[in-house]
């Protein structure tokens, strides 16, 4: 037997805070840790669907402890404003899982001029995790879980000089260099707590090929070319349903056994149960190094752990 939810222990008195959590795998992991007793903070851009995934929850769960926090991962102030809001609600986050994110679509800008992939996947979840840095500090011992894609194996280490990629844009060039970044991310967060001796933890997902509106979203919007509208038609067909690809993050979230700077995913590559897997992609020490300093110097939000 595989891991389930039914292995979720109980969560009663932990503060979970989930991005994108009116949809696909976030809304499915802010359903598994409400029923299992979490104060979930749904942190949410569109409004119109959180009330729809608010009511959804409590339907399963009736006496859920939700509540919503408006996000634009686009946008540092937002950011900024949901950070702020969170602090108001709670005074420590046991679980932060960063879940948002968008796949290749065509060229567009965030609110503050990043490349709209990387602004959104990676650079509003630095900002948005620094800034809630002492709230998870405050915690026992709490987890940050960034979910990253198969697609981190072809993306590139971000060029300091050219981080938004002006000039040589191209969606799955955009993504990949987003999925590694979210990969190197964990990877650096999980070195920063062991640096300072904090009892938080940094662990990372991965989703598999799990049927969600994000396959679609890309079709949509045109983004993705062949590559995309293949993967939507694979995906439609044997994807998995987002309650199992959402299984790997809550693992990395709530198994008493997972340690920082593991990766959970699916068992087969894209698809079965969700394990611990290996981590590959030598030469981690100079990407998070470049990683730290290009996140700092775009956002001006540096990220500091201290005891």
């Amino acid at each position: 037997m595989g891991w389930s939810r039914a292995d979720i222990p109980d969560l009663s008195g932990k503060v979970a805070v989930v991005t994108g959590a009116n949809g696909g795998l976030g809304l499915e992991t802010a359903d598994a840790l409400a029923a299992k007793g979490a104060h979930v903070l749904m942190a949410i851009r569109d409004q119109d669907k959180a009330a729809a995934a608010v009511d959804r929850i409590r339907a399963a769960t009736p006496g859920a402890r939700l509540d919503l926090v408006p996000l634009d991962l686009a946008s540092l102030a937002s950011v900024r404003e949901a950070a702020d809001r969170i602090a108001a609600l709670t005074g420590s986050v046991d679980l932060l899982v960063n879940n948002a994110g968008v796949m290749a679509m065509p060229e567009r800008r965030t609110a503050d001029g990043f490349e709209m992939q990387l602004g959104v996947n990676h650079l509003g979840h630095w900002a948005l995790t620094a800034h809630l840095m002492p709230l998870l500090l405050a915690a026992p011992a709490a987890r940050v879980v960034s979910v990253t894609s198969t697609a981190h194996h072809m993306g590139r280490v971000i060029d300091p000089r050219n981080p938004h990629l002006h000039g040589r844009y191209e969606p799955w060039r955009a993504y990949g260099q987003s999925k590694l970044a979210n990969y190197h991310f964990a990877l650096g967060l999980q070195r920063e707590f062991e640096r300072v001796g904090v009892a938080a933890q940094s662990l990372m997902a991965h989703p598999g090929l799990t049927n969600t509106d994000l396959q679609s979203r890309t079709v949509r919007e045109g983004g993705g070319g062949a590559a995309g509208s293949a993967a939507h038609w694979v995906t439609a067909r044997a994807g998995m349903a987002p309650a199992d690809g959402a299984l790997p993050q809550l693992r990395a979230a709530t198994d008493p056994w997972a340690r920082g700077g593991e990766l959970y995913g699916p068992r087969w590559i894209n698809t079965g149960p969700p394990v611990r897997l290996p981590l590959f992609r030598p030469g981690a020490d100079g990407a998070i190094a470049i990683l730290w300093q290009v996140s700092e110097r775009e956002t001006g939000v540096p990220l500091r752990v201290t005891a």
